[in-house]
């Protein structure tokens, strides 16, 4: 029996260790509750990390379309198709050589599902065109599997 007596002495309750702890009811309804709200929240975040990602993307997009805008102002033209984006971190060595090539970015970001941008020059939807096949890595598709582009 554990005893506050000798620390504070006005008080007389004495604790006995067999009373202290949690009952397992009480432990069993903290883990449903505990359950309940990762039911109602786990749905709810798994959405806001799709968003994200699709968000994600179009930055890297768009910091793609400025590399190569720069691209194209010291050197006349866009990459080739066949020079591709590795244009903007290796100076090229096939097709239309780059008369004042510089480093336009460190690496090449791949977007968030881990695979590379694509690149079409002449785009079909602009001059050029850069995107991700989205979540499902797949030509279509609708919402988190949509294409994320430079034309949007």
């Amino acid at each position: 029996m554990t005893c506050f007596r000798r620390r504070f002495p006005r008080l007389t309750r004495c604790k006995s260790a067999a009373f202290a702890g949690f009952t397992l009811i009480e432990l069993m309804v903290v883990l449903v509750i505990i359950g309940v709200l990762a039911a109602l929240i786990v749905p709810n975040v798994l959405d806001r990390a799709d968003d994200a990602r699709v968000t994600a993307a179009r930055t890297d997009v768009n910091n793609l379309m400025q590399a190569l805008k720069l691209y194209k102002l010291d050197n006349q033209r866009y990459p080739s198709a066949e020079q591709g984006l590795t244009a903007l971190t290796v100076k090229p060595t096939a097709g239309a050589l780059p008369p004042n090539w510089k480093p336009y970015l460190d690496k090449l970001p791949n977007d968030p599902w881990g695979r590379p941008y694509q690149y079409a020059n002449p785009g079909v939807k602009g001059d050029i065109d850069v995107f991700s096949y989205g979540a499902d890595g797949v030509v279509g598709g609708e919402g988190k599997n949509a294409e994320i582009g430079s034309w949007q």
